[in-house]
């Protein structure tokens, strides 16, 4: 049986905001990346989230972001190298610690939106990430986008990576996520969604938003927790992906 990680980004509720259906969406996913308070998250939710995860067998990851709350971590910031490092190694301590104190294991990390898709084509942002990762735990998981400077930047610096693909958001032909201001970079359409997912899985390419297809491989699959329909995308997936007989299993057991 072949397998494949379900994971979503979830615990991005905060203070009086609610955010997403985390604990409906941890039934059905093996794999949760908690965000950290800096984009979204507080102590309270990030303790809720992690006990949630445990209850579901729910593998555990660190969703570090921007110090930005009011732009969710989406918008582009200019840290300096050290600047990044600590703020990486910040939140991600703090996850692990709290994950441990809980009785529970960080298993993985994955950046955050404007963080993420930065580091995906800047190698020098790529590796100071893997450099925070790998200072705390070099057991843990660097999660990226599959084919990126995030996956070469883990494995120059001997941390073990696992390659990401994404059901709700669209790909251009260099292999990047399109970027939010433009149109239709989200995917709304459910069933487009699933045709993606399973064109990925079973056919290792994606189409892009300019019509041609492209290569890609990946262990991992993510359904962004602040889709407005985050819920019934991941019941659809949920049941296409192990109507295909995949076995939705943790990203540990994909390496």
């Amino acid at each position: 049986m072949c397998k494949i990680d379900l994971n979503s980004d979830l615990g991005e509720s905060f203070g009086k905001y609610n955010c997403g259906n985390d604990n409906e969406i941890l039934k059905l996913i093996s794999s949760a990346n908690i965000a950290c308070g800096f984009h979204a998250g507080d102590p309270s939710v990030i303790q809720k989230t992690i006990e949630q995860a445990l209850s579901n067998n729910v593998s555990i990851g660190a969703h570090p972001g921007f110090p930005d709350l009011q732009g969710f971590g989406r918008r582009n910031m200019n840290l300096s190298e050290g600047e990044l490092f600590s703020c990486v190694l910040y939140q991600v301590s703090a996850l692990k610690s709290m994950t441990e104190a809980l009785g529970g294991k960080l298993e993985h990390v994955k950046p955050h939106g404007a963080m993420y898709n930065m580091a995906a084509n800047d190698y020098t942002m790529a590796h100071c990430i893997a450099k925070a990762v790998q200072k705390i735990d070099d057991s843990l998981l660097f999660v990226g986008l599959a084919n990126s400077q995030h996956i070469k930047a883990a494995s120059d610096i001997g941390l073990q990576s696992i390659s990401e693909a994404f059901a709700d958001r669209r790909y251009n032909n260099q292999g990047f996520l399109v970027a939010r201001s433009i149109p239709n970079a989200v995917i709304e359409n459910n069933d487009q969604s699933i045709k993606q997912v399973l064109n990925i899985l079973e056919n290792k390419t994606v189409e892009t938003i300019e019509g041609e297809k492209i290569n890609l491989n990946a262990q991992s699959v993510c359904v962004h927790g602040d889709n407005k329909d985050a819920l019934t995308l991941t019941q659809k997936l949920h049941k296409a992906i192990t109507d295909k007989a995949y076995e939705i299993c943790s990203m540990k057991s994909m390496i």
